[in-house]
């Protein structure tokens, strides 16, 4: 059967190139996001900067310890702090009397680490649990960049995760349907082998094993070609700023499971594509060899519709229980990043369903014989119209949905943000400085960022992000918060504003916190609670709770003096929400691999399809038609076809803005939801161009 298998791809090479690009592709990918990843969770050692040349460094606390109940008993939970404290007085003086201290001169009076040459297990006697004893690498920790690094990674885990995701999911998609095409194409070829007496399980393991060696070959190729694209793109990653510089040189090491991982995923997603078709060939019956009708029959499977349905019901499940359960999940990015692609896997399995009644609807132009004759054979194909529209309504929702609800709840951000003040004249920056009481008798209100940790029940302590007010009558006089009990009037030292987030929420209730340093606990009544919102929401304490916190937002009635907006080059104005920039480089990557498969597939479709319609398109000049009349046909039946793909695809981007834009306004959030009709026209455009070329040239060599 090999010499079989091997003399029919060979063959038959054309039908199976977009298939093959594709694994080559998704494997690729694989690969190189699999060592990015490798490199990322497995950093390579670095030599620590700050304390270099101490061979012990002490450092002070960066973690909160709490003891909470676990079943019938307790347990310690650690958080982290902010950034180190200062290391403990008492710790410092016995250091220094025994050892001699490597110390920053800018910090020598509460330094946040020291360095000395010592016996490690000396150091850790003496020090107790009163602050950290690193040794080896892990001095690192104590150097300022450490935590930087620590925020670059888990963006770019996220990035190279997503990318490689929807890798694994589009090549299904395209793998599946090139092979489901190619064997609709082939029926005639299945009816002469089961009239030559082959029987259903040999047509399987024949079509089986045309995808296990095409799987075998495009993996390794993949996996190969994904090795040498490892390093140029944490280069690239690197130079935007979204790694850390050691990131391009750690790429490529002597991590051997990403090469697995993408040779096997590559292999079976080859063979998953082919074991719908391969079922579907089996069942060819030795009539077919002598059937000529082109009008599609059984097009839409039990096992598929059963999928597709089963798919689309629990992307839509998933989005209603989300939206009445826990409605601020839908503004999170692996929400609207995984939950469309059920809805859109969904929507692609029914396509053959949802082909006929959209083409049926769309508008064709109807001054002639062409506009006619497309319309009904794009009805009456189904199969080719479905296997055109699946991937460009995969592009299409895609784009759609994940640009579509990043810029949504991006702006619903800003626009809460402006909301929350009466103040026309805001200031942000860092390190910005309080102006005077008596500065022209203006109302400021000044805030800076903090932590607070606070028990969840008995059983968990939570971090939140707060805002420290310096002047609490300010800040109530300036403030328009979503207050939905209490009063911010009431905010002073032993007080707190909270969110609906909380567990203690009434009015009154006190709440157990812990400050951003560690210190604590303290309790601290309830006086304002506010509405969810996007989650910026809160809370508020008075810089009495907030250690360290330095203002970084002005508001004010009047406009400010000119040394407080100048304090860090910080400019008038309301300032909007910084935009993710990572996120959105992050989007337009998965944006152009998702529409680089879209273009595999539809070359490769179309180019099949098309080149089998010669008889077609000799009857059609026959019947008197010109060479442009049956050009334009086909192309009008490629355009249509992607017009249903786009179609689908923003009815799906429809379904997923409409569940955010119910959650926003659950969580009393504006509703602001941002409709993305450049990067969807975008990559509708690409699609038609690439439908129209893909058909036209084979049509075109077929009419000569």
């Amino acid at each position: 059967m090999l010499s079989v298998v091997v003399s029919g791809l060979r063959g038959r090479w054309a039908s199976f190139l977009g298939g093959f690009l594709a694994l080559v592709l998704g494997v690729g990918l694989l690969t190189a996001t699999g060592l990015g990843l490798a490199a990322a969770l497995d950093p390579p050692a670095r030599a620590p900067e700050r304390f270099a040349s101490s061979p012990v460094v002490v450092l002070g606390q960066d973690r909160l310890t709490v003891e909470v109940r676990r079943g019938p008993g307790t347990a310690l939970v650690s958080r982290p702090l902010d950034r180190p404290q200062p290391v403990d007085a008492a710790v410092l003086r016995e250091l220094r009397d025994r050892w001699t201290l490597t110390e920053n001169p800018a910090d020598v009076r509460h330094p946040d680490a020291v360095g000395l040459d010592a016996p490690a297990e000396e150091v850790r006697a003496l020090v107790g649990d009163r602050a950290r004893v690193l040794t080896g690498a892990e001095r690192r920790r104590a150097d300022p960049g450490h935590e930087r690094d620590g925020h670059e990674l888990t963006g770019l885990n996220a990035l190279l995760g997503t990318a490689g995701g929807v890798a694994a999911f589009v090549s299904v998609f395209v793998v599946a349907s090139v092979f489901a095409f190619s064997v609709a194409l082939r029926r005639r070829e299945f009816g002469l082998l089961r009239t030559a007496g082959a029987t259903p399980g040999q047509v399987r393991r024949l079509l089986l094993a045309e995808a296990t060696v095409l799987g075998v070959t495009a993996s390794a190729a993949g996996c190969a070609f994904g090795g040498l694209a490892a390093p140029p793109m944490a280069g690239a990653l690197v130079d935007r700023a979204l790694a850390p510089e050691w990131f391009a040189h750690a790429v490529g090491g002597s991590a051997g499971w990403p090469y697995h991982l993408a040779f096997w995923t590559g292999l079976c997603v080859a063979l998953a594509g082919a074991a719908a078709a391969a079922h579907r060939a089996g069942r060819t019956g030795p009539v077919d060899a002598l059937r000529e009708a082109d009008v599609d029959r059984d097009v839409l499977p039990p096992g598929r519709a059963l999928l597709g349905a089963g798919l689309l019901a629990a992307g839509i499940g998933l989005l209603v229980w989300t939206y009445a359960t826990e409605p601020e999940a839908l503004l999170k990015r692996k929400t609207y990043t995984t939950l469309p692609m059920l809805l859109t896997g969904g929507a692609a399995l029914l396509a053959p369903l949802l082909a006929r009644p959209v083409a049926r609807l769309l508008p064709v132009p109807r001054g002639g014989a062409v506009g006619l004759l497309v319309r009904e054979n794009g009805a009456a194909a189904v199969r080719r119209t479905a296997a055109v529209a699946a991937p460009v309504l995969v592009t299409v929702a895609l784009a759609g949905t994940l640009f579509g609800a990043s810029e949504s709840v991006a702006l619903a951000k800003e626009t809460e943000a402006r909301q929350r003040t009466a103040a026309p004249y805001v200031v942000e920056g860092p390190g910005l400085r309080i102006p005077p009481r008596t500065a022209g008798g203006a109302v400021v209100s000044a805030s800076g960022p903090t932590s607070l940790f606070v028990r969840d029940g008995a059983e968990a302590v939570v971090k939140y992000g707060a805002r420290a007010v310096s002047d609490p009558a300010a800040f109530a006089a300036l403030a328009r918060l979503p207050v939905v009990a209490g009063d911010l009037r009431r905010l002073d030292d032993r007080s707190i504003v909270v969110n609906e987030e909380f567990e203690r929420r009434r009015v009154g209730e006190e709440v157990e916190v812990w400050r951003a340093d560690g210190s604590g606990p303290v309790r601290l009544r309830v006086a304002a609670v506010l509405a969810r919102g996007t989650g910026d929401n809160g809370p508020y304490v008075t810089r009495a709770q907030a250690p360290g916190s330095v203002p970084d937002r002005l508001e004010s009635d009047r406009p400010l003096p000119a040394e407080a907006a100048a304090a860090n080059g910080a400019g008038a104005g309301a300032a909007p929400a910084a935009r993710n920039e990572a996120a959105a480089t992050g989007l337009r990557l998965v944006l152009a691999l998702v529409l680089l498969y879209t273009v595999i597939a539809l070359a490769s479709t179309l180019l099949m399809a098309t080149s089998v319609r010669g008889p077609e398109l000799a009857s059609l000049r026959l019947a008197g038609a010109t060479r442009a009349q049956a050009l334009r046909a086909v192309t009008g039946e490629a355009v249509l076809a992607v017009a249903i793909g786009t179609v689908l695809g923003l009815g799906v981007t429809a379904a997923v803005l409409g569940a955010l834009g119910a959650g926003l306004a659950a969580l009393s959030a504006p509703v602001v939801l941002a409709v993305p009709w450049a990067q969807t026209g975008a990559a509708a455009g690409v699609c038609a161009v690439v439908a129209v070329a893909a058909s036209a040239l084979p049509a075109w060599r077929l009419t000569r």
